[in-house]
């Protein structure tokens, strides 16, 4: 019986090991799961190969720190950056090393006479630095071993040389060392840096409910008596059939709201302005409408 019961023991520590295993299979990559809670509350933006322009517009996205740095789309490497300890800064080393790739494969000339990391990283791409208030675009959120990648992209702006182009760059939001925190308590830190645009979709609400739980409302004055009844007036005659509203590329905002009234929200980023109506997305760029949904 001895061994019978030493034997027992040793298949019930072995399932206990296969039990915890497998519990920690199901949990996920902690990584992972911070992804999958950030996409879920982020509409990724989906541009075209060369970051020319958008395929599917995703969420617009408002950033609340300075001195985030994208470079031009042309460039062949995004423009690095981290978010550690409240503070968003450029990671100029990285950019060097980017730049000196480029230099590598003949994408950009020999650096001038600069000699720190910053000139050597304004050399290898035109960059922007985009300031706390200003809105763009996010094309992806992924997973790395120490901390989380998030890639941003914006509407055309001007370049040095007067043309529009577009930019991209990265933040990195990397783990604490020793420990990846839960996707609930990384989200609030992403969210520190970005957050999406809300859509104002509350109308006038906020008015009309402004009294409500404050002074009580006077009380109503005496119903005057009903006016003697007027004598019946004959109908107007039918209106004529008038056509439905349209609309056409090139047409200002002030004619699409003149046809279809205003807008139920609306959304601005960079040139672009956004009219949401409840069965059509209107996209204006420049004041004048560029495309219907």
């Amino acid at each position: 019986m001895v061994p019978v019961q030493r034997l027992g023991a040793f298949g019930l520590a072995a399932l206990a090991m296969i039990f915890t295993v497998g519990m920690e299979a199901q949990a996920g990559d902690p990584a992972t799961l911070i992804q999958a809670k950030l996409v879920s509350q982020i509409k990724i933006t989906k541009p075209t190969a060369d970051h020319t322009d958008i395929v599917t517009d995703g969420d617009v996205i408002l950033l609340h720190k300075d001195g985030l740095m994208m470079c031009a789309a042309a460039s062949s490497y995004a423009f690095s950056n981290t978010y550690s300890n409240g503070v968003l800064a450029a990671n100029y080393k990285n950019r060097v090393k980017d730049a000196v790739k480029s230099f590598g494969f003949g994408h950009i000339p020999v650096f001038g006479g600069g000699t720190s990391a910053s000139d050597a990283a304004n050399n290898g791409c035109v960059s922007r630095k985009f300031v706390a208030g200003e809105k763009f675009w996010i094309t992806g959120v992924t997973p790395q071993k120490d901390g989380i990648l998030i890639s941003t992209f914006s509407d055309p702006y001007p370049d040095p040389s007067g043309n529009q182009t577009r930019y991209y760059g990265e933040i990195k939001f990397p783990f604490a060392k020793g420990a990846v925190p839960p996707p609930d308590d990384f989200a609030k830190t992403v969210f520190e840096v970005i957050t999406v645009v809300p859509s104002d979709d509350k109308g006038d609400q906020g008015s009309q409910q402004g009294n409500q739980g404050g002074q009580p409302a006077q009380a109503a004055a005496p119903a005057a008596p009903p006016p003697a009844p007027m004598p019946d007036i004959a109908p107007p005659p039918p209106p004529a059939d008038t056509p439905p509203p349209s609309i056409s590329i090139g047409q200002t905002k002030a004619q699409v709201t003149t046809a279809f009234g205003q807008p139920v929200k609306t959304a601005k980023v960079g040139v672009k302005e956004i009219f949401y109506y409840k069965d059509m997305k209107v996209t204006f760029t420049n004041g004048k409408v560029s495309n219907v949904e």
